[in-house]
């Protein structure tokens, strides 16, 4: 029997769970998490929220930061709308209950600077702000009781699109624990199923970061926009044994500085702002560096800082070094760029609505012009806020007038189950590693040529398998990792320039014109 409530989210971070909670008086939510409900990016993130907070900054100083570091491909209305709004979602998050650090005496909020900001205003909970945010919407979330319900290791598989409605998203097949396929059945559906930083070897992403809402949106006809623009966090722990895990660029922002194994500082070879220029210039200038000299990695200097202070401003950080045997007080900590950020995604309005009825998107997977084609530090907490809110608002109305839908039950044709999963985890990791190769940070039409015949080629193998083959979780992911590969090469190879985080030797120049790479799929086309 299906499901039927009157919002579905698919994501439980920052954007999902604001979203469930704006909607919960208003009717039942459903939210989907694929492992626990507190696993995903939003409890990762160790930067911070920014906004506009000191009477030294403002409104125009934050707006103008985010166009710079977007090198002109963000949309200024969402820009405003998300810089404006900043201050009271944020103090909505303190009403729920969480809790930042203090500032100094007669300062609310302890602020900090991030790289491309021109103030301090990245608002944070030590380094565990994402931690703390998501322990404060979770914690509100079960005082709505039966409002919100959570379905823990369930499994996006599809989106449910009523043809009689014209093509209106009526909500998802989902994969239960048990290798089941539910129907869940909403007037709302959303996307908050956050980024694709999996589809690279090496990221600062949690494992469950596989893209699965922009290649659902994908196959089911809406459009993408601008997935070439990949951020590479310049600085992720370099160590065999510490998997993902990021070094915040708050420590830059605290005086770190970045140099070479023998010592010398190279950031003012690149930018005037040195250590704390744009992350798209500063992951490209370590990629040089480390061609340049061969070295494995750089290194990130916190030495001129106490002790005391980098135990209590970055807890979470010393500790991990210290677990692998770096005592950042006393030695420089080993750094190398990984896949961090999707900047592109499901294309929406300002109210997070995409083109198919029915579907909304928000948060990192949606592409809602915010970050152009860098984003801006600490913007991604904030614009999970801002299009949560608006979606709501959206959401309200779209209740208000949907009627009650019907589906057609999953139906699992002859697959079997399957005894070659090496399968999954042979081409897993292939599509992971000519997506490092040849779609990096440093980009050639050679290389995407090469990319885009071999993921042709393996996506039919995988489309071939998935549908003789009983759904797991591996295979969904799978599925979805080399949808959203493919998506990233196809808009790669369209922009045909260097803009932002897109960087291709073949093309250096920018084009005097800015305009977003778009890429739907034909409606009419065959099975995905």
């Amino acid at each position: 029997m299906p499901r039927h409530f009157d919002a579905l989210v698919v994501g439980g971070g920052i954007a999902g769970l604001s979203f469930a909670l704006e909607i919960a008086p208003h009717g039942r939510v459903a939210v989907l998490t694929k492992r626990s409900r507190s696993e995903g990016s939003t409890n990762y993130a160790q930067g911070g929220i920014a906004s506009v907070l000191s009477e030294d900054d403002t409104f125009e100083a934050h707006v103008e930061d985010t166009l710079t570091a977007g090198a002109g491909l963000c949309r200024r209305e969402a820009v405003e709308l998300c810089v404006r709004q900043g201050p009271s979602r944020l103090r909505e998050l303190v009403r729920l209950g969480a809790q930042f650090s203090p500032g100094k005496p007669g300062h609310e909020f302890d602020l900090t600077r991030e790289g491309g900001h021109t103030r301090r205003r990245i608002v944070h909970a030590k380094d565990m702000t994402g931690r703390e945010v998501e322990r404060a919407l979770l914690a509100a979330c079960d005082e709505q009781g039966e409002r919100i319900q959570f379905f823990e290791d369930h499994t996006s598989v599809d989106l449910i699109l009523d043809q009689r409605r014209g093509r209106r998203c009526v909500g998802a097949y989902v994969l239960r624990p048990d290798g089941e396929v539910d129907t869940f059945l909403a007037p709302v559906t959303v996307l908050a199923t956050g980024g694709s930083g999996k589809v690279y070897l090496y990221t600062t992403n949690p494992d469950v970061a596989t893209g699965d809402g922009v290649a659902m949106a994908y196959r089911a006809g809406a459009s993408i926009a601008n997935m070439e623009f990949m951020q590479f966090h310049p600085t992720a722990l370099f160590h065999p044994e510490a998997r993902s895990f990021l070094i915040s660029e708050s420590l830059r922002g605290e005086g770190g500085i970045l140099r070479l194994r023998s010592g010398e500082a190279f950031m003012g070879r690149y930018h005037p702002q040195r250590d704390l220029a744009p992350r798209d210039i500063v992951a490209r200038a370590i990629d040089a560096e480390m061609k340049r000299t061969g070295d494995d990695y750089v290194t990130l200097d916190m030495t001129a800082l106490s002790r005391a202070f980098l135990m209590e401003r970055f807890p979470n950080i010393y500790a991990t070094c210290r677990e692998h045997g770096i005592d950042m007080a006393v030695q420089p900590i080993p750094v190398v760029p990984a896949a961090h950020f999707q900047c592109g995604g499901v294309q929406t309005d300002l109210r997070g609505a995409t083109d198919l009825p029915g579907l909304l998107a928000i948060g990192e997977v949606a592409c809602t012009g915010l970050h152009g084609a860098n984003r801006l530090a600490s913007n991604s907490l904030l614009e999970g806020l801002v299009f949560a809110h608006e979606a709501a608002r959206l959401a309200r109305e779209l209740m208000a007038e949907g009627s009650l839908a019907t589906a057609p039950d999953w139906d699992p044709g002859r697959a079997v189950t399957s005894d070659e999963s090496v399968v999954v985890s042979h081409n897993w990791d292939e599509i992971r590693r000519l997506m490092w190769s040849y779609v990096g940070i440093v980009r050639t039409d050679k290389r995407l040529a090469r990319a885009r015949r071999r993921l042709e080629l393996l996506r039919d193998e995988i489309r071939a398998y998935y549908w003789d083959t009983r759904l797991t979780r591996d295979l969904v992911e799978l599925r979805n990792i080399a949808d959203v590969a493919w998506l990233v090469v196809e808009c790669a190879a369209r922009r045909q320039e260097s803009r932002g985080l897109h960087y291709t030797l073949d093309h250096a120049a920018a084009s005097p014109r800015a305009e977003e790479t778009l890429v739907r799929r034909d409606p009419r086309a065959g099975a995905a």
